[in-house]
């Protein structure tokens, strides 16, 4: 091997996770165990997302070895041969596949033979051989942690790491610098167009995007940026359902980044929409209220669709009878609960009849449709909203948010601090993904909810606990 290479070990969760991890390593080489091979065999059944992965991985890995002879495999396949499209010429490297038996010379403490130990021993063994060369690439901790007890180099799967530090994930708000009106008020510009007051204005900080809402505290003045240029914005004035009280569906926002968020939910040059905040802080309510505004009064969409991913919290429930409909009503309380806000706010009279008569409308006009079957789908002129999306890999996310059709507007919810989906974190899940990568689309907006309004109790809950 190249001493200028190093050798990445890869664990089977790593390919599980990322089929095309094999192709994401540069000009350094890949080492799969022949234990990898065959839990990737005995995980390709079924149709979750890891057994789909797994046929993926096992599809590039055909291609590898197509029309190869054993000298040319041990000798180490071209990953630029097999590469995808997108990724053909990034991968320099080479793929090894165990071959032969490898033993380490005496430092592999007994063990039970699992998968995860002949994996150690394998990349011990490659280690005595290579020396610092070898590294081994696994998402499962307790694994990294032997591998460190044995001295061996080990890894997290990095590449698919949307940010370093979630810190600077994008919230879709920034404050203005404190006096920047009155040092730049000869270059402000403002007219009126359509009932709204615009302005054009010098950029106040690099990081400036699309849909993006500025406020200052100075001017008691809350923008929502329009345009982009390299010195300049336009932006114009954000509608203000805190202070003003504008009801949307019976419900006014409580603070300012809620205000922002429907801003965004209501206005329907915005395709696309993602709300990040802690429980309680009104994701779920707002995007509903926006939802029923637009497809009851305004007649824009045909009905609300809403999923989420069914990853439970605790000991999983077991098989659910009924239809898809029925089956998915007890992942989507969250829903319920806020449909029985909606219906009971000050807009709904007439008593209990009345508001049985609009629990009806809402649950004609509301769908809940399991993510099991969205593949293939086409959204025509839906208001679809999927929550808990921190739950979803970067892959499908993707396979989602291509579901939309014209005049479908999405919405995804979320909160990266509550993350059930194993492997994932806040840096990989699929929300952070879409959140960074939509953030300069002139037609895609995104705010991060800050406060909890549910009640004093989970406000202070949250604070201590």
């Amino acid at each position: 091997m190249n001493k200028n290479k190093r050798l990445f070990v890869l664990d089977t969760n790593v390919l599980m996770h990322d089929p095309a991890a094999l192709f994401r390593f540069a000009e350094h080489d890949i080492f799969l165990p022949m234990s990898v091979l065959e839990e990737l065999d005995a995980n390709k059944k079924g149709v979750s997302e890891p057994a789909r992965n797994a046929r993926q991985v096992s599809r590039f890995l055909d291609d590898l070895v197509h029309a190869r002879n054993r000298d040319e495999i041990e000798s180490g396949l071209n990953l630029d041969r097999g590469a995808p499209g997108g990724r053909r010429g990034h991968a320099q490297g080479r793929l090894f596949v165990q071959t032969e038996t490898l033993v380490p010379s005496g430092r592999m403490p007994s063990a039970a033979p699992t998968s995860d130990n002949t994996i150690l021993a394998v990349t011990l063994a490659l280690a005595e051989r290579h020396a610092d060369a070898v590294t081994l690439v696994s998402k499962d901790i307790n694994l990294r942690i032997k591998a460190a007890v044995l001295g061996i180099k080990a890894e997290d799967y990095y590449n698919d790491k949307v940010l370093d530090d979630t810190d600077l994930l994008y919230r879709g708000i920034a404050p203005m610098p404190a006096g920047f009106f009155s040092a730049s008020a000869t270059r402000i510009e403002s007219w009126h167009a359509g009932g709204r007051t615009f302005y054009r204005l010098p950029r106040p900080g690099p990081e400036i995007w699309p849909n993006q809402f500025l406020y200052s505290e100075d001017e008691g003045l809350a923008l929502w940026v329009r345009k982009v240029d390299k010195r300049d914005l336009t932006a114009e004035v954000a509608w203000d359902y805190h202070r003003e009280h504008h009801a949307i569906w019976g419900i006014t926002a409580r603070n300012r980044e809620q205000s922002f968020a429907l801003n965004l939910l209501l206005d329907p040059e915005i395709d696309f929409v993602s709300l990040l905040g802690p429980a309680g802080s009104g994701k779920t309510l707002l995007a509903l209220a926006a939802g029923l505004a637009q497809t009851l009064d305004d007649k824009r969409y045909r009905e609300i669709v809403m999923t989420r991913i069914t990853v439970p919290l605790g000991e999983d429930i077991g098989f659910l009878p009924g239809t898809e409909e029925e089956k998915m009503t007890p992942w989507m309380g969250a829903l319920m609960d806020n449909l029985e806000v909606l219906t009971e706010s000050p807009q709904q009279e007439g008593g209990g009849w009345a508001r049985g008569a609009a629990q009806d409308l809402l649950a004609s006009r509301v769908k809940i449709r399991s993510l099991n079957f969205m593949r293939g789908r086409t959204f025509l002129n839906r208001y679809l909203i999927i929550d808990e999306a921190q739950n979803l890999t970067a892959k499908q996310t993707k396979a989602l948010v291509t579901r939309a059709g014209p005049g479908t507007k999405m919405v995804l919810l979320g909160n990266i601090a509550q993350i059930d989906t194993p492997y994932l974190t806040e840096a990989t899940s699929g929300l952070t993904y879409v959140v960074d990568r939509f953030k300069n689309w002139n037609h895609s907006g995104h705010v991060t909810l800050q406060r909890i309004e549910r009640s004093r109790l989970a406000d202070y809950a949250s604070e201590i606990l």
